[in-house]
């Protein structure tokens, strides 16, 4: 077993979607002890955001939302100038969210980067409710973007199961001229590769895995190697304030009862806040989906990824 220390990559493609453009961390002015998310979609890139900002705010009950403060600095339809200007303004250690595959991320000697990873049937159960959730206006600003480029979006028009088949086959990289029931690319690269890029670069002393079910399993645990990672002094006192602010049920409250953010999420949700903070749980596919169907998904990973990464991406288990 190797445990030679590796850099990660530099930067060698953009990707533009109707979701996202990597130019937009073209000019963006990193800072000592900056934290950048980064997952495939719906595998805890909220939750992360959440813990993170409890750690920087010592548990407090008042602090913003992670959803909130952390913004998404690829998201293409949220004005470059506003996202800047927020982040400049923060004087507190940053936190910032990316879901563009390893090599079309800025990265900067001065951050620190942390990558999630979430079995594959969970990530389709989950963005399923996510993009069947959208509402007409959302889509109609997501879709009509003068710049936007790519095959516009919809929700999709097929039930879970058939979806899951679909995700397995393409990758979650859907593209609306093929007949496939989802409307265009849903602005990811695809998920194999995503996944198994970061699993490439696990060594950099820069990068963290964290796995979704290690943090169902053992969230205080969890919170406690995120803080070394970071070079955070974690006090112990306040460990329980942190496990409980990082609970679902407190993020969506808390969603819930901040006038603006509650109103962005209805804008973007039926359903607001009840559907973006929806489960936070695995297995929902077990009481679906066959047996045969079940196992699908690790024949397909076996063809995508190497072992040791599809164990992971299944298990959240490390080699030793």
């Amino acid at each position: 077993m190797t445990t030679e220390r590796i850099a990660l990559p530099t930067k060698t493609r953009e990707l533009e979607t109707r979701l996202m453009d990597s130019r937009r961390w073209y000019d963006f002015k990193f800072r000592d002890g900056d934290i950048v998310v980064d997952t495939w979609a719906k595998s805890g890139t909220t939750w992360m955001q959440q813990i993170l900002v409890q750690l920087i705010f010592e548990g407090a009950a008042n602090a913003p939302g992670g959803h909130k403060l952390s913004p998404w600095v690829d998201l293409a339809v949220l004005p470059l100038d506003e996202m800047t200007a927020m982040v400049e303004a923060q004087s507190h250690r940053r936190v910032l969210k990316s879901h563009l595959p390893l090599d079309a991320l800025t990265i900067d000697p001065k951050a620190k980067y942390i990558y999630i990873g979430r079995d594959v049937r969970d990530v389709a159960w989950s963005i399923y409710n996510h993009h069947a959730g959208y509402t007409d206006a959302f889509l109609e600003m997501l879709n009509g973007r003068p710049d936007s480029t790519g095959p516009k979006m919809h929700r999709p028009s097929c039930d879970v199961r058939d979806f899951y088949h679909y995700f397995l086959e393409t990758g979650g990289v859907f593209d609306a001229e093929t007949g496939v029931p989802f409307g265009g690319n849903i602005g990811l690269s695809q998920f194999w590769e995503h996944t198994q890029s970061f699993w490439n670069c696990r060594r950099a002393p820069n990068l963290l895995l964290v796995h979704f079910a290690n943090l169902i399993r053992d969230l205080p645990g969890e919170i406690r190697r995120i803080a070394r990672f970071l070079d955070i002094a974690l006090d112990e006192t306040l460990l329980p304030a942190i496990v409980e602010h990082c609970s679902i049920d407190f993020m969506r409250n808390a969603a819930k009862s901040d006038a603006e953010e509650d109103a962005r999420s209805n804008m973007v949700f039926i359903g607001g806040a009840d559907v973006f903070y929806n489960k936070g749980t695995n297995g929902r596919w077990k009481e679906v989906l066959s047996a045969k169907e079940i196992a699908m998904a690790d024949d397909v990973a076996a063809g995508h990824l190497t072992p040791d990464c599809a164990h992971w991406l299944k298990t959240g288990e490390l080699p030793a």
